[in-house]
């Protein structure tokens, strides 16, 4: 029996991270603090009401990324990721739509079935199996977020090669969020972020949004972020994601460049119903 959503009534380019086995540590640490360093609220300059949606945000073409990528050259917000050209020669999708929730509707969603979602990028399609008996209130609040559009036309603002590849900022500045936050829903002590894994970013206890991660490799994360599904097709799209040139934003805290330098959209994120 396939779950069906209950309807609303009214409407430096290229660089890698060095090996797992080399600085393990150092890197972990980088990469918590990256996943993070976001939160909950929404852009200043982003035009958003609790319920009303706004459109916005237009597009041109930036250089290719070189050896060594001037810092001007490096998107820092939503425009300017529209402005370079898009990842896997792809066409890019009609801007976000941006828009902000005072909290998540009930989705009526059954604990015992699993959420099949589609996740269509830039570099192709990701099938995705969300799990609400683990993460209730997170498979909620993403399926509320993905059958609003909320995802669509966004862009995955953060990738590190053989670690994740972080999205769901509408705003693309990494402290963007659909204006509500999410109880945590964490993971045993002995969890592991394998590759393919589903997990929301935050800016600590109680902060969870809308930002999301997807882990490319087994890698060693504390359980601190709320895992809420798991790729079931799609990880050829992953290899894809991880050789899209990449630059370094004068903000990072990342150990390497981890800003992409071609965009890769979020095309468009559909429940399967």
């Amino acid at each position: 029996m396939r779950w069906r959503p209950t309807r609303r009534g009214a409407g430096n380019p290229g660089v890698r991270l060095p090996s797992l086995a080399v600085n393990r540590t150092i890197i972990t640490l980088a990469i918590v603090g990256a996943l993070l360093l976001v939160a909950c609220g929404t852009d200043a300059d982003a035009t958003t009401t609790t319920t009303t949606r706004t459109t916005s945000i237009a597009t041109t073409t930036v250089p290719a990324a070189t050896t060594q990528v001037p810092i001007g050259v490096v998107p820092q917000t939503y425009e300017e990721f529209r402005e370079q050209p898009t990842a896997c020669s792809a066409e890019a999708p009609a801007p976000v739509v941006p828009m902000e929730f005072a909290e998540p509707e009930d989705m009526n969603l059954d604990p015992a079935l699993k959420v099949p979602a589609t996740i269509v990028t830039s570099c192709g399609s990701i099938e995705v199996e969300l799990d609400p008996s683990v993460a209730p209130e997170t498979v909620n609040s993403f399926v509320f977020l993905a059958e609003e559009g909320y995802f669509d036309g966004t862009v995955s603002h953060r990738i590190l090669p053989g670690f994740v590849m972080q999205a769901g900022d509408q705003t693309a500045t990494g402290i963007g969020g659909p204006g509500y936050t999410i109880t945590d829903e964490l993971p045993p002590q002995d969890f592991v972020y394998t590759r393919g894994t589903l997990a929301m970013a935050n800016a600590g206890p109680g902060t969870t949004g809308s930002q999301f991660f997807i882990v490319l490799a087994d890698v060693q994360l504390p359980p601190q972020f709320s895992v809420f599904g798991e790729i079931v097709a799609g990880f050829e799209v992953l290899d894809r994601i991880e050789e899209i040139p990449l630059g370094r934003a004068p903000t990072s805290v990342d150990p390497s460049p981890s800003t992409p330098l071609e965009t890769l959209y979020l095309d468009t994120v559909s429940i399967a119903g």
